[in-house]
């Protein structure tokens, strides 16, 4: 482990985040941002079926490191990809991870290139069970792949390089209505493919940021894993590349903090732990108490979107406004008063809920009232 980057981190912190289906991705927290994104040029698409998926910063032991971008093929028909992003979490910057759905979620307003501009997808679309790809973002050979369509994409937002949603310099961008349905849908977690991609990026010393300066070497792959066939190396970097200066004592950070930082709104939180399923013995009463489990999460998940909600339409209220930087201030602080009420509040109900179900669990009592 290089002790030099480690000074850089004031801690990390693990976080749990489930999907649709249920899978876990975890974040690590670091307290600064990622370098900008290199400039590089997409390598042709290897065959049909595969989806271009955005390279991006990953943290490793010593630092943020490159992970090249890649062409996947899709784990299903209709699937496509929503990049993993980077976002400030009230007290650090919180990687999101990708996952695999039928619609584009949001990926924290980060301008990947190649169809990937922001918000939604434009590099292509599924039609009668094949993946036709615009060819005005993407590097197809017609002679070979010959579902394909020409549309032009104009891209309105300001061209930038920079990586991470949020913080001091970072995209300011919120989910869309769109963006937030898609986060409900069924996902699929990256495939086995891309989880080796990371970890070869992550071994590969060429490909950190402290030695690349953030252009690396291997910007882009023609497929997952494969550093040495057809591979792309960075024109340029996206800026220059300027870590934090070096401060404190050397020492290894904390993980596994009991909570992440402080979040300033709902869709920063993490979702709420969930107890394993009511096993009593009695299937009538675990259903029962299952039941009211579940009652509890949606009504919960409701009083999110709609703190949430009101909260972004402060946030539209403020920029007609031309708010100054003092009352944008004052509203993120009463922002992050709201959200952690919130929390504590739901914590609370979850902890009450327990407790009346706990008698019962242990031999005595009657069931809980719906």
């Amino acid at each position: 482990m290089t002790i030099r980057f480690m000074r850089f981190m004031l801690y990390a912190v693990v976080v749990l985040a489930m999907s649709a289906v249920s899978f876990s991705q975890i974040g690590i927290s670091v307290s600064f941002g990622p370098p900008a994104l290199p400039v590089y040029e997409q390598p042709p698409c290897p065959d049909d079926g595969y989806i271009w998926t955005p390279g991006y910063w990953g943290w490793g032991d010593d630092g943020y490191f490159w992970v090249p971008g890649t062409w996947v093929v899709a784990p299903e028909v209709g699937f496509l990809w929503t990049p993993g992003w980077w976002g400030w979490g009230g007290g650090g910057f919180i990687f999101h991870e990708g996952y695999w759905g039928p619609h584009i979620g949001f990926y924290g307003g980060i301008n990947y290139g190649f169809g990937y501009f922001g918000h939604g997808y434009e590099g292509g679309r599924w039609d009668g069970g094949h993946f036709f790809y615009n060819r005005s973002v993407n590097n197809v050979n017609v002679t070979n792949i010959h579902n394909v369509y020409n549309t032009t994409v104009i891209n309105n937002t300001n061209v930038t390089r920079v990586s991470y949603n949020g913080g001091n310099g970072g995209i300011d961008a919120r989910a869309n209505a769109e963006e937030e349905a898609a986060e409900r849908d069924r996902h699929i977690a990256p495939v086995q493919a891309q989880t080796e991609h990371v970890q070869a990026a992550r071994s590969d010393p060429q490909l950190r940021a402290s030695v690349n300066q953030g252009r690396p070497a291997i910007a882009a792959t023609e497929k997952p894993g494969d550093f040495k066939g057809h591979v792309v190396a960075a024109r340029e970097a996206g800026a220059p590349y300027h870590p934090p200066a070096e401060h404190g004592a050397a020492g290894r950070p904390e993980n596994n903090v009991p909570r992440p930082p402080n979040a300033v709104h709902p869709n920063e939180l993490p979702p709420a732990e969930r107890p394993p399923a009511p096993n009593t013995g009695n299937p009538k009463l675990d259903k029962k108490y299952q039941q009211q489990q579940q009652k509890l999460y949606s009504k919960q998940d409701q009083e999110r979107q709609k703190l949430q909600q009101q909260q972004e339409k402060e946030h539209q209220q403020m920029a007609k406004q031309n708010a100054d930087d003092a009352r944008k201030q004052q509203m993120e602080q009463r922002h992050q008063q709201q959200t952690q009420q919130l929390q504590q509040r739901h914590q609370q109900q979850q902890q009450h809920l327990q407790e009346r179900q706990q008698p019962a669990h242990s031999g005595g009592g009657k069931p809980p009232k719906g």
